[in-house]
């Protein structure tokens, strides 16, 4: 291949990348940015790590994606105690239908580390969702149930819009409620949340103290019990004591 026509096809392929890289700018959705000093964690008594009242209430409820299509969300929660088998199903329907299903195709799981114990994790899939549809949903059971919502993403197209927030290194410092809450308010609103890695820096206690992925994860509901939350662990995550199975057990 001569000189002249290598370049030719090389100016031709930059001239493809960048009209494709001003075609996925997303643009800036707002001017924040994050306090770049260190704060810190808030107080154990919190209100926003309150535990939701009622017995054996679930808490740090979250969804995210249950396959590649849009249709089928997992849904996590933790009770404090075993739940009978009515408690273990999650209770869902379509807004624009009445009709109520129950899933039953839920996973419980418990570990220890040290001195701690966690909770009973549950873990239930819903399948065959509608595209763009807003769904209601109920976990728990008896007179101590809660109520959330999701909307399911469009059909996939090459053409259709969706937008996704992102987030990483959140922590749960008074900054952290500062970020989340921007993201909250934020007028344009994300569909899912990408979350980058660096979850609830329970490493960053003596023993990894676990009660701080509780605490998080009562932080979170907030937004995670209602869009989809998609995760990748960060090196907080990556613990090389192997008998740590909290990012795991909690969020898959």
């Amino acid at each position: 291949m001569g000189v002249d026509k290598f370049l030719a096809r090389f100016t031709y392929v930059l001239i493809i990348i960048n009209a494709l890289i001003r075609l996925s700018e997303g643009g800036l959705t707002s001017n924040y940015v994050r306090n770049n000093g260190l704060s810190r964690d808030m107080p154990l008594d919190s209100d926003v790590f309150r535990v939701p009242s009622g017995f054996n209430a679930p808490q740090q409820v979250h969804i995210t994606q249950g396959d590649h299509q849009g249709k089928s969300v997992i849904i996590s929660w933790i009770t404090a105690n075993k739940s009978e088998s009515e408690s273990k199903s999650v209770l869902y329907w379509a807004a624009n239908n009445e009709t109520k299903k129950t899933s039953d195709s839920t996973t419980v799981v418990k570990y220890n580390y040290y001195n701690y114990t966690s909770g009973y994790i549950h873990h239930c899939t819903i399948k065959n969702l509608e595209f763009d549809t807003k769904y209601y949903y109920i976990v728990g059971a008896g007179n101590v149930t809660r109520e959330f919502s999701f909307v399911t993403p469009p059909r996939p197209g090459p053409d259709v819009p969706y937008t996704f927030g992102l987030i990483g290194d959140l922590g749960q410092t008074y900054d952290s409620n500062r970020t989340l809450t921007h993201y909250e308010l934020n007028p344009i609103k994300g569909q899912t949340l990408l979350f980058v890695g660096d979850l609830s820096y329970a490493d960053s206690y003596p023993f990894h103290d676990n009660t701080r992925w509780d605490t998080w994860g009562r932080f979170i509901e907030r937004s995670a019990a209602y869009q989809p939350w998609i995760w990748t662990a960060g090196n907080h995550e990556i613990d090389f004591v192997p008998e740590i199975v909290s990012f795991g057990s909690f969020w898959f």
